[in-house]
């Protein structure tokens, strides 16, 4: 098979789908590897290296769309993107279309196979492709909010873990999740107050054996999301419904009862956000004030720290991409069941029910 790895265009995004490892491994079964010039500059890979490794490097992501019978990235296409892709090819990547009814109708119009990372599962219904980037993000999260909440960023003036004699801030975590866990393994890290909510009662016990009287947990309904997020100084919206758009879980309401300078930093902004005030931001203007309450809302925050994530993206990805590349996608997705979920589309199909429902599109099952 054919093989293509474009540059990333999304704003600020320094990921790449394929490291060395990846190339190595695509070239050694006897499959082509195209890779655009660049694309791997934001992880300090050169064009030279990746040749080494077996690739070829092509001047420009046209000529890697016209070759490539399998397109492997990182984020899903922009619209300068659309027309490159032509009806059969496989676009292996992060898709979330259920947020997205434009990518979503555009991908259909070209009729390609859309196989998203975020909808493949493993065993006992897990989200091995997802895990990686959601434990990123979720450690990024109380990061970037402990620095919000600094009066030079717009916020209240306050130290997450705070000091001998005065109060901590209280961070306040919407999913018990890998984005969750990782957030809360942060907040608890610098000192903070931490609460957890979750729908499921046996995750939130789960959550309660692993950090103890450290944090609180408590059961995800109205009236504890109320009370919790108004007296929050950092929210950290941690929610997944796989392969469908999040709930709105915050209100504007909710919003307007915090204290001006406190910051919401929504992780589920790329599955449409949990909070009701939130929309997509940028790495380049990443926030924006509501109710005196600071937002960041950037939908792939891994991607300012693109060494780390690439290398943890390409570990749970390679051997995906592999499989398809050796057998072809229908055979490989008839193989094994947790790939054939990562099938959002097809040849210009909505093949994955909860994207169809999202968007009101109409939903034929997967035929092989």
């Amino acid at each position: 098979m054919i093989v293509g790895v474009p540059k990333e265009i999304k704003n600020k995004e320094n990921r790449v789908g394929m490291v060395l490892a990846g190339v190595k491994a695509l070239t050694h079964a006897g499959h082509t590897v195209y890779v655009e010039s660049h694309a791997g500059a934001g992880v300090g890979i050169s064009n030279e290296s990746y040749e080494r490794a077996g690739a070829k490097i092509l001047p420009s992501a046209k000529e890697i769309y016209a070759k490539a019978e399998m397109i492997v990235k990182v984020k899903e296409p922009l619209p300068e993107e659309y027309p490159l892709l032509r009806e059969g090819q496989i676009l292996y990547t992060y898709l979330h279309l259920a947020a997205d009814e434009r990518l979503t109708k555009a991908l259909m119009d070209r009729k390609i196979v859309g196989i998203a990372y975020e909808t493949i599962e493993g065993k006992g219904g897990s989200l091995p492709l997802l895990a990686p980037m959601s434990a990123v993000a979720g450690r990024m999260a109380t990061q970037i909010g402990a620095t919000y909440l600094q009066a030079d960023h717009g916020g209240k003036g306050i130290l997450l873990g705070g000091v001998a004699g005065v109060n901590r801030a209280n961070v306040v975590v919407l999913g018990g999740g890998h984005v969750g866990i990782n957030s809360t393994k942060m907040a608890i890290g610098l000192g903070a107050k931490v609460t957890i909510l979750d729908v499921s009662v046996p995750r939130l016990e789960y959550i309660q054996d692993i950090f103890g009287n450290e944090i609180t947990t408590l059961y995800s309904n109205l009236e504890n999301i109320e009370r919790s997020v108004t007296g929050a100084d950092l929210v950290i919206g941690a929610v997944l419904v796989p392969g469908a758009k999040a709930p709105k879980l915050v209100t504007r309401d909710m919003i307007a009862h915090m204290e001006p300078g406190g910051v919401v930093v929504d992780v589920a902004v790329d599955q449409g956000g949990s909070v009701e005030t939130c929309r997509p931001t940028s790495h380049e203007h990443p926030t924006y004030t509501v109710e005196g309450v600071i937002h960041y809302a950037v939908p792939n925050m891994p991607g300012a720290v693109p060494r780390t994530s690439t290398y943890a993206l390409t570990n749970v990805t390679l051997g995906y991409a592999v499989m398809i590349a050796n057998l072809g996608w229908k055979e490989a997705v008839s193989k094994d069941e947790g790939l054939r979920k990562g099938v959002n589309l097809s040849l210009g199909k909505c093949v994955y029910q909860r994207v169809a429902q999202d968007l009101g599109l109409p939903y034929e099952p997967l035929k092989i």
